[in-house]
């Protein structure tokens, strides 16, 4: 995106205290620190920021709306962050939520969670929010009213009535800023911010179920409920889910999914039907769901053997190369990667 210019909204201030902490502390307070810090982070990058509130002042929807296009009119080059606190009615509601208007897509919301989610915090959803009454329009005044172009998102760090949640942003608020400025300039040169490998997420997308996310990855549904704080089933588009880690599978070593032959696993990690059954002691071709089968160690030097915590984009990265030339060398048509698993390098 050329030409890039960010207006800063702190989200409420004056009488509008916002959502409050059982220990008083009020959500305008923590938006203003945020936003003013945001402001000196994209001016020291060289980027032009307006800033629509510097000090604790009540503004009215109409005015804050009018502060936003009057800053640099409405172009598809002006990106808009409204920074919130969440709250929920409850002590253990966690983690950050980012909401873009319905004439965007998903890309810069989606970069700034997972930038958020890379510096510890939970990553919950991000998603769009339409008006009841009217559903062709968003729900909230900053998407709907701001122009027709700009790219306007509402940034929700955590809950301020999760105290836990609450000291995280207090302790964190500076290196969260500065995620969310580098996702915007990652976005605007039209790249994507990838996932630290510390933890594996799936983004929900339409028709998944927990059953089904549990069967492609090797899980139970009741595993996933445990590692997301989930307490029913249901799910929402654009939730990330955490999945169990592979930390403790051993390298070189595959675990046998539905749908998987000798052959085809022969064929995935450049050996033969013969060799996997000799390493296996296996006597037969059949094979159980959740097995664990030995790989042969492939020692090329055009061969990579994928371990715990790796991910392509960290390959490519280690070895000059592209995911994109990853997956055309290895015929992948996703980027989730197997420990043990061989990759072919340029």
């Amino acid at each position: 995106m050329n030409n890039l210019k960010v207006v800063i909204d702190a989200g409420h201030g004056g009488t509008d205290s916002g959502a409050v902490s059982s220990n008083g502390i009020k959500e305008k307070d923590l938006t203003l620190e945020i936003s003013k810090y945001m402001y000196n982070q994209f001016r020291n990058k060289g980027i032009d920021a307006t800033l629509i509130r510097s000090s604790d002042e009540t503004i009215s929807p109409n005015e804050r709306v009018q502060r936003i296009l009057n800053a640099y009119g409405d172009n598809p080059n002006v990106i808009i962050i409204s920074n919130h606190i969440n709250a929920s009615g409850s002590s253990t509601a966690e983690g950050a939520e980012i909401i873009y208007a319905l004439r965007n897509n998903d890309k810069l919301a989606k970069n700034i969670l997972q930038a958020l989610g890379n510096e510890g915090q939970v990553m919950r959803k991000f998603y769009q929010r339409r008006l009841p009454s009217n559903t062709s329009k968003d729900y909230y005044f900053i998407h709907r009213d701001t122009g027709g172009s700009t790219q306007p998102v509402i940034v929700e760090y955590g809950f301020i009535d999760n105290p836990i949640d609450l000291a995280k942003i207090q302790n964190n608020y500076k290196k969260y800023v500065d995620a969310v400025v580098n996702a915007v300039i990652t976005t605007a040169n039209g790249e994507t911010v990838e996932p630290k490998m510390e933890k594996n997420y799936y983004i929900v997308k339409s028709g998944d179920s927990l059953w089904g996310i549990s069967k492609k990855y090797n899980t139970t549904v009741d595993e996933l409920k445990r590692l997301n704080n989930l307490t029913s089933n249901i799910l929402n588009i654009g939730q990330i889910l955490v999945l169990p880690t592979t930390e403790n599978i051993e390298a070189n070593t595959y675990i046998v999914k539905s749908g998987d032959s000798l052959w085809g696993i022969s064929k995935k990690y450049n050996t033969t039907v013969d060799e996997l059954k000799r390493l296996n002691n296996l006597t037969s071709n059949i094979l159980n769901i959740g097995q664990t089968l030995k790989i042969p160690t492939i020692e090329n030097a055009n061969t990579y053997i994928v371990k715990s915590g790796d991910s392509l984009w960290g390959i490519a990265r280690k070895n000059n190369t592209t995911v994109d030339e990853l997956k055309r060398l290895n015929n992948l048509t996703s980027n989730v990667l197997n420990i043990g698993q061989a990759l072919k390098l340029p």
